[in-house]
């Protein structure tokens, strides 16, 4: 059988979701034709020119208009705006016979049975047969698009559900039709895993599949409750989001952001097609959300939902919330519950649910009564919209960024106390979940040689979650596997030689402990092993240098230890280099500062897409000390090129510290000069990053890898670089750019970057270069301003500008 292979993809459609999905096949280099509707009539601008409906520009404003506002969208639908040049535009009159050059058209048009049905008939005469066909709907059951359709459009056609923003959200829901070929099935579960970067769940044909049927169930059940329980829209918010697990936005500001007629829509749908849904009244609007839609508050697209940015009188702003029982907009008051209290100094979310449902507080009935109607309606939903428990998790894990799926969470408390709660509030659990009790198996998952079981039905035993051997999970191998730890650090064997340390640290935080950790690593894989990864499954790889510990130090005036400190970091992150066996670091989500500085100091550094990473430490009123100033000094160097203009390289390089540049995805990475074209590679799908980093590491050893030396030969340009830095740092305090300890830290990083102020450009270490890079960073350590602005940020989180 000849291999597929998707070189070319046509996305029919260009609203939010069809534009976000081609810019996510740009993102990953596929070359995409997107298509839209012809306009009907001129719009002013065009009959002020002139034009007539003939004119091209006319023809195609609205796919290129929709495209353009698409690419300005916050945060970034693309890892680079270059990306977007893969993309061709055009409309379905003049353009349709273009698809017959694709491997696979998606279509994203309206909702709208009919509509999908005109389209396909239209994309028919053109389709080329074998050219895989999928629609992007969210809801209309895919045996109703198959009708009247040919054999061989049936047999490549089936249902590919993205989530909003493609992008970011990892679910792929392939839902088949009657006739879709399991070639075709097949293909399109692994090209989600490896190609798009998703978690792909094979779904049934059933109203809004898995990820919406549930996810809408709850924040459906949420608004009922709400009024019930007498909370607030913040206090909502704050009980479902971090503390358990799930994104920042929690319920109700999500809704304000995904639009409040979008899930109106998909409720709407669930409660007209799903009549024997015991749960089914849930799925009724409360009032409240009626008169919202009638009033048009649908969220951000509307300027206002469950929270609304009021302009005060003193030109302040300030976000109100929705009071749910007066519709007015009220001032938010902070939300505090004893029972999230007692959860501070849990770190993982999946250990906090026993506390949380044991609470004595509002809270604790809120979580009881939640969990409780969760538990039930997802057990339920077996075998109606899935035969497989894991495919529920990982729907909601990837759709809706849960950390832990509603089966791990019922894990975590225990079956039988969540079959307790599910009693307590009248509802009833599936009747398999008692015979997996009386069966001996007493949790839905179970962990066995390294790799996740999860509990069959009709077998009644556990069985092997398939595709996790493309994986390597952390959670499966940290104890079985372990070799090492320390309260920060651990380190586990991957197997084949090559060894993982993983941080354990608060938010990652690089302290004692993980500098501990990575010089263990670095002496037992030297001593025993092949090679070494530096990479974890936290949701960031590390926020950088623990601050908290040079903050107390300086504060202190223990300057010897802090120098001490400096050089440790300093040595360890040089070891990363210059060890005897490949080094390979894995960053994802924030990796800035320390984490930046080591990975700049990898033998190779395997990125997932997501990674945003950079040099902040101006930030916190210091310049990069672990390495980082040396590092962009040694990089600025070696781009020097004959008869270039060297300062104005350098002063690139000068400017990605001084500015604390953060790349927002890897690819921006290679711009800052942090990622290095030809010798570090990006992974768009983040839970193949360790196996990949693992596979670099192999192939470095094998190839008889051989230790680095360290650099003599650095050409740094002494005082014709530091004069042209000091006149522009002048400049910038004279125009009010930056104030002046902004001044003086910038004229610090300048004396490391231009090698001192030596008479001409010369030739220097490494070492060198380190030794002034120290002698900066205490000497700023020092100042009461960079002290206010290191105090400033371990409070709030936030950079000091004084």
């Amino acid at each position: 059988m000849s291999k597929r292979r998707i070189n070319k993809v046509a996305v029919i459609g260009s609203g939010i979701m069809g534009s976000g999905i081609a810019l996510h096949f740009a993102n990953i280099g596929v070359e995409v034709l997107l298509l839209d509707i012809v306009p009907r009539e001129l719009n002013d601008t065009e009959q002020k020119k002139g034009l007539t409906l003939e004119d091209k520009a006319v023809r195609n404003r609205i796919v290129n208009e929709s495209l353009q506002s698409a690419v300005k969208s916050k945060p970034s639908p693309v890892y680079h705006k270059s990306f977007v040049n893969r993309i061709t535009t055009g409309n379905l009159e003049d353009d349709i016979a273009k698809v017959k050059n694709v491997d696979w058209i998606i279509e994203v048009v309206i909702e709208r049975l009919d509509i999908k049905k005109q389209v396909f008939d239209n994309l028919e005469k053109h389709r080329t047969p074998g050219t895989l066909i999928t629609s992007n709907t969210s809801g209309i059951p895919i045996k109703f698009m198959n009708e009247g359709r040919s054999e061989d459009f049936r047999k490549h056609f089936c249902g590919t559900h993205f989530f909003n923003p493609p992008r970011y959200l990892k679910l792929f829901e392939i839902i088949p039709g009657p006739d879709t070929s399991q070639e075709v099935l097949d293909f399109l579960n692994e090209y989600g895993e490896k190609f798009l970067g998703k978690t792909s769940v094979l779904a049934k044909d059933t109203p809004a599949f898995i990820g919406n049927r549930v996810g809408i169930f709850g924040i459906q059940s949420l608004f009922h409750q709400v009024k019930e329980m007498g909370l607030t829209v913040t206090e909502v918010d704050k009980l479902t989001g971090p503390v358990i697990g799930r994104p920042k936005s929690a319920t109700f500001r999500t809704v304000d952001v995904v639009g409040l007629d979008t899930l109106v829509h998909v409720a709407n749908g669930i409660y007209e097609n799903c009549p024997n849904d015991e749960a089914h009244d849930l799925f009724k609007l409360p009032d409240f959300i009626e008169k919202m839609v009638e009033n048009k508050w649908l969220g951000s697209k509307t300027g206002q939902g469950f929270y609304k940015k009021i302009k005060n009188d003193d030109g302040s702003s300030e976000i109100k919330e929705l009071n749910l029982n007066t519709l007015e907009y009220q001032s938010t008051k902070k939300a505090n519950f004893a029972t999230l209290e007692k959860t501070k100094t849990i770190d993982k979310p999946i250990d906090r649910f026993p506390v949380l449902v044991d609470g004595d507080d509002k809270a604790g009935e809120f979580y009881r009564k939640n969990f409780a109607g969760m538990f039930a309606y997802v057990s339920n939903r077996i075998p109606e919209i899935s035969d497989e428990l894991y495919k529920i998790d990982d729907a909601m894990k990837a759709g809706f960024g849960w950390e832990n799926g509603p089966f791990e969470i019922w894990d975590s408390i225990g079956v039988e106390k969540g079959l307790e709660l599910i009693k307590a509030e009248g509802l009833q659990a599936a009747d398999w979940v008692n015979e997996m009790l009386a069966s001996g198996n007493k949790t839905f998952y179970t962990v066995k040689d390294g790799a996740t079981y999860y509990y069959d039905i009709p077998s009644k035993k556990q069985t092997k979650v398939p595709g996790q051997d493309a994986f390597i999970i952390l959670n499966n191998i940290r104890e079985s596997k372990k070799v090492w730890s320390n309260k920060e650090a651990s380190i586990q064997d991957l197997g084949d030689g090559i060894i993982n340390l993983e941080f354990n640290s608060k938010m990652n935080t690089i302290g004692e402990g993980v500098l501990a950790g990575i010089n263990k690593a670095i002496d037992l894989a030297e001593k025993e092993y092949n090679g070494l990864v530096i990479g974890n499954q936290a949701s960031n790889f590390s926020v950088g240098a623990n601050i908290g510990m040079i903050f107390m130090m300086a504060a202190e005036q223990e300057y010897d230890e802090l120098n001490m400190a400096i050089k440790y970091f300093q040595d360890t992150i040089m070891r990363v280099r210059y060890s005897s066996i490949p080094v390979i670091v894995a960053p994802h989500g924030m990796s800035l500062g320390g984490a930046c500085e080591m990975s700049m100091h990898a033998d190779k550094v395997v990125a997932a897409a997501e990674t945003y990473i950079g040099l902040v430490e101006f930030g916190v009123g210091v310049i990069p000390g672990g390495a980082g100033s040396k590092e962009m000094t040694v990089r600025a160097a070696d781009t020097f090129k004959k008869d270039d203009v060297e300062l104005n390289v350098l002063r690139e390089y000068f400017l990605t510290i001084g500015m604390a540049k953060v790349a927002t995805s890897a690819y921006e990475a290679y711009d800052l000069g942090i990622l290095q074209k030809g010798k570090d590679v990006v992974v768009v799908n983040k839970d193949r990053q360790l196996a990949e980093a693992k596979k670099h590491a192999l192939l470095l050893a094998e190839a008889g890898y051989t230790k680095p030396i360290e650099r003599t030969d650095i050409k740094v340009l002494g005082k014709q670089a530091l004069g042209m830095f000091l006149v522009g740092t002048d400049q910038m305090v004279a125009g009010n750019y930056i104030s002046e300890h902004d001044r003086k830290i910038a004229d610090k990083l300048a004396y490391v970057m231009a090698g001192g102020d030596l008479s001409e450009a010369t030739l220097v270490s490494e070492r060198y270069l380190l030794d002034l890079e120290r002698e900066a960073f205490l000497s700023l350590c020092t100042e009461r301003k960079t002290l206010e602005r290191i105090q400033h940020m371990l409070k709030t989180g936030k950079p000091l500008r004084n």
